[in-house]
């Protein structure tokens, strides 16, 4: 699920929360067939129909705030609304995709709660909120799951947690190309080359340029796992030193460009700097799905979707024989 997504709803329903009017919070709860958002997607809606966040392709939002504008959602406790079941129901708000779901709908009238999830994400923290329909009680726990979202019929639990980053090594073409892709997904991206003269010709708005040396970039960043480090240079004095760094960090995903010969020559030489077996293993390269990618833009697109196989636990998908000529 897209956790920038979540973050911008918070934000927005804390400036409505403090401006003095409530909000509801809708919630996918549950999908079948093509329905366009998964479980745990969110949106939040201000009583004047404003709304912020998404539960569908965009068929259901418009139809949900025109409800809570209307007064027609008003409910003590969180309640379920199904779209999508019945064919009159489906010809009136659609999914025309032929999907069906169904949300969890909260009014929200206090901020505290609210301000102190949003305040636990951006110091890059795992939160857990549950929600009990019968009760209506809603609790904050600190969570160690990254990816849980479960719904039971009575009760939701949805994690909340910061802002994914990638970390590039090495300035070029390619590098410009993922970074440009990484951030249509959200990703914070940060490019590291410890070459100054190639600082001038980074102009990737967004994304930032570090000079240190790799070593010391990895370090300042603490990778965690929600932390993305590629080794882009094709310089081995500056992959190999921030791989070495890098996997022995908390890092959820470490890539490195090259063919398969480079990559067992990389292997190699890290394991001669003293890293072992489990964290060799857990390098991949050569980076990215075998799609026959050749240009940058498609190499970088390659890459962009091993990372959403291995972001939606597909990692199986990202095996590879790519070969990217040194």
């Amino acid at each position: 699920m897209d956790r920038s997504t979540d973050t911008e709803v918070l934000r927005s329903a804390i400036e409505w929360l403090d401006e003095g009017s409530p909000v509801y919070l809708a919630t996918v709860v549950g999908t079948w067939g093509s329905a366009p958002r998964r479980p745990g997607c969110m949106m939040v809606i201000h009583p004047d129909g404003r709304f912020n966040g998404s539960v569908s392709g965009g068929c259901i939002e418009d139809d949900l705030a025109q409800q809570v504008l209307k007064g027609e959602l008003e409910h003590e406790l969180p309640r379920l609304i199904e779209y999508g079941v019945t064919r009159e129901r489906i010809l009136q708000v659609g999914l025309p995709c032929g999907g069906r779901l169904t949300l969890l709908l909260e009014r929200v009238d206090s901020v505290a709660p609210l301000r102190n999830l949003l305040q636990a994400v951006e110091q890059r923290k795992l939160v857990s909120r549950h929600v009990c329909l019968n009760t209506g009680e809603v609790s904050l726990q600190p969570s160690r799951h990254d990816r849980d979202f479960h719904f039971d019929g009575q009760n939701m639990l949805k994690i909340f947690g910061p802002r994914w980053r990638m970390l590039l090594i090495g300035a070029g073409e390619l590098s410009r190309r993922v970074a440009q892709l990484a951030m249509t997904l959200d990703y914070a991206v940060t490019l590291c080359d410890s070459r100054p003269e190639y600082a001038d010709g980074w102009q990737i708005e967004g994304a930032a340029f570090v000079t240190a040396n790799t070593e010391r970039a990895i370090i300042d960043l603490q990778p965690d796992p929600r932390t993305v480090v590629l080794a882009l240079s094709h310089t081995p004095a500056l992959d190999d030193a921030a791989l070495y760094v890098a996997l022995q960090s908390n890092a959820f995903y470490i890539g490195a460009l090259g063919s398969l010969k480079n990559q067992q020559a990389r292997l190699k030489r890290l394991q001669k700097r003293g890293l072992t077996k489990e964290q060799l293993a857990r390098l991949h390269g050569p980076v990215g799905l075998d799609i026959g990618s050749r240009t940058p833009a498609e190499i970088a697109v390659a890459i962009l979707a091993a990372l959403i196989a291995e972001r939606n636990q597909l990692g199986q998908l990202t095996t590879t024989t790519q070969s990217i000529h040194a």
